[in-house]
């Protein structure tokens, strides 16, 4: 757990008890208070400081800090497993728009080394065929998810209770160069696997889930995918160009990284070259749930069927924001008319408790097409409810 807390503004944003004592960050550095007593897990809140406690001020009066505003009693029972915990601090106390922006302000961690799941960013759109701007997506995903709390009242589902998670920063991709940005993912992805972390990726345009999911089938074999998506992705190429962002699937196919017979893609729509464009995809095994399918109806019995086909061997979710309809979020490359709903989204997602998912992206979220906002919140709310999904979250 690292730097959980913070000196900012006369506000201590984060805390964290362990076992040992009491570990302070302030804009001086970490520092930790050890006492004798027993907590076998770490508690982290937020609350405010002393009027004296600023600026790394706190030598000589951590001991009053710890009396008055840290008690024994804060740790409920549910806690004691021994393991550790990071929470995003609560807006009641820490204004939304104090501290560093990380995905809901969550603690910013270099390795993935001690966690069960992460959040990565991917900012590349060197392989976008039509409106660049992907590659600010994962900054202003980060910046909407202030607003994103701690517990799912909808599903009950208690993540940052239930598991390690932080915000690992973002890949140092090569825009100048996709295959040279591919390996560059590749390698940063095999090792989130390699430490058994469950990575949540905030893209960046659809080329990225091709290294991603290289990395992780090192980890797993043949995974199962849920795509949700306006387009297929299985193109093969174009202007003589095999990689870019309507081809990842195809590549995956080729390279045996996908279970076929476990390939749902949902949303699909809009426009195109030839009557049957879908042959390719249906020829491999895939299920292909077209849009006009899903009007105007819950999608939670389609669900249903997916979690069957799934059963309990690895899954991937692959998110594309421009599933659904551009009214609802406008701020995407490649939008295509008459898409899924956000509930659907919501039905979708929260239809894969209970699925052994090994990693989820969300992409394509080109912000400057949308000033409102409103895209990138879409998608820090889905990144959400894809953690709150992951095998080992409870329910209360």
């Amino acid at each position: 757990m690292e730097q959980l807390f913070s000196c900012h503004g006369g506000r201590l944003l984060q805390a964290s008890l362990w076992k040992e004592g009491v570990h302070l960050g302030t804009s001086s550095g970490l520092s930790v208070l050890r006492w004798s007593g027993t907590c076998q897990r770490p508690l982290t809140r937020a609350f405010s400081m002393l009027s004296w406690a600023h600026s790394g001020c706190l030598t000589g009066s951590v001991p009053t800090l710890i009396k008055n505003h840290l008690q024994w009693s804060d740790i409920s029972n549910r806690w004691a497993s021994g393991a550790t915990c990071n929470m995003p601090p609560s807006s009641e106390l820490v204004a939304q728009s104090v501290g560093v922006c990380t995905m809901m302000r969550l603690p910013l961690q270099s390795s993935p080394e001690g966690l069960d799941a992460a959040f990565v960013g991917v900012p590349l759109d060197t392989g976008t065929s039509n409106r660049p701007g992907t590659r600010f997506g994962p900054r202003r995903i980060r910046e909407e998810s202030v607003q994103l709390r701690t517990v799912n009242p909808s599903t009950g589902a208690l993540p940052f209770q239930s598991l390690l998670v932080a915000d690992i920063g973002d890949v140092d991709v090569n825009p100048y160069n996709l295959p040279d940005s591919c390996r560059l993912i590749r390698e940063a992805y095999q090792k989130i696997a390699a430490a058994s972390c469950i990575p949540l990726t905030l893209g960046g345009d659809h080329t990225i889930t091709y290294p991603i999911l290289q990395a992780l089938a090192e980890k797993h074999g043949s995974v199962g995918l849920l795509h949700i998506d306006a387009h297929t992705d299985t193109a093969d190429k174009a202007l003589g160009e095999k990689l870019y962002h309507w081809t990842p699937f195809r590549r995956c196919v080729e390279e045996g990284l996908l279970d076929c017979r476990r390939v749902v893609q949902i949303g699909i729509r809009g426009s195109s070259m030839t009557l049957n464009p879908y042959k390719y995809n249906r020829d491999q095994g895939f299920r292909v749930v077209l849009a006009e399918d899903c009007w105007l109806k819950s999608l939670v019995p389609l669900m249903g069927e997916v979690r069957q086909q799934m059963g309990d061997k690895p899954i991937y979710i692959s998110f594309d924001i421009d599933a659904l309809d551009p009214a609802y979020a406008p701020g995407t490359g490649t939008p295509e008319i008459a898409g899924l709903t956000p509930s659907q989204a919501l039905e979708i997602i929260r239809g894969c408790q209970g699925l052994n998912v090994v990693g989820c992206d969300l992409v394509e979220v080109a912000p400057i097409y949308d000033p409102s906002g409103n895209t990138a919140l879409l998608a820090a709310n889905l990144l959400f409810e894809m953690l709150c999904v992951l095998p080992k979250v409870k329910t209360a």
